[in-house]
Parts: structure tokens; C-alpha cells; sequence
């Protein structure tokens, strides 16, 4: 097995059993987001800790396996973290997480995730300020 099928294996895993997908039973945010190119959806729940660290974190969504693949992992990577870390996650960080070559449309499949994370974590802070 080459690291292409290596790679497409646990994309394909993660797509049919996901990890942390669910609901949370009062999250501190939530979000809602869709690319209304391709019609994915995924919807995202987060209670943070005192310190802000991502205690628990969970989504629910609808779309290609790209996108909900990669919403399983980047819930695995960002639970635990805090919220300044994950601000710091770009795409090369989501990219390297599916570990295969996509292409532009499939790249906003894969963000799709990490941009609806982002947008929650600035309400929340944007709330948290006023």
C-alpha cells in the first residue's frame, strides 16, 4: 500500500466513523455554516473550561466525504486546545491533516470545517468583549 492509499484509508475511516460527532448538552458557542457551492453543512459545538481550553467539542453535518472527514479530525486536534491556539490554525495545518492532494473545489470542502470554527470562536470573543 502506497501513502496515497494510506492517506485516502483514514479519510475514508474518518468519514464513516467519525470521532467526536454528536451534540454537546450546553456548549458555551455553536455555528452553523454551509458552502453554498456544493451544499456541505456542518454545524458546531463547543463548551470551553475556565481557561478557555476547548473542553468538549462535537459537530453534526451533511456533505462529501472530504468535508466531513476532515470535520472528524480537526475535532480530534482541536479538543483540549485553547481558543488562541486554534485561532492559529491556517490551511496549510487543515491540509496536512487530510494528507492528500485535493483540489480548489475539495480545498473549500476540507476548510469548510476550520472556517466555521474560526467564525465561532470570533462571535464568542466578540461577545465575550461587549
Amino acid at each position: 500500500m502506497n501513502i496515497d492509499e494510506m492517506y485516502q484509508d483514514h479519510i475514508l475511516d474518518h468519514y464513516e466513523n467519525p470521532s467526536h460527532r454528536g451534540t454537546l448538552t450546553l456548549p458555551t458557542f455553536e455555528i452553523r455554516d454551509l458552502n453554498p457551492l456544493c451544499g456541505d453543512e456542518v454545524c458546531i459545538q463547543v463548551r470551553l473550561d475556565a481557561q478557555e481550553h476547548l473542553e468538549a467539542i462535537r459537530f453534526e453535518g451533511k456533505g462529501c466525504v472530504i468535508s466531513l472527514a476532515a470535520a472528524s479530525m480537526l475535532m480530534e486536534v482541536v479538543e483540549g486546545k485553547t481558543l488562541a491556539e486554534v485561532k492559529q490554525m491556517g490551511r496549510e495545518e487543515m491540509l496536512a491533516l487530510l494528507g492528500v492532494p485535493l483540489t480548489l473545489m475539495r480545498v473549500k470542502c476540507a476548510m469548510l470545517p476550520l472556517r466555521a470554527l474560526g467564525k465561532a470562536i470570533q462571535r464568542y470573543e466578540a461577545h465575550q468583549a461587549s
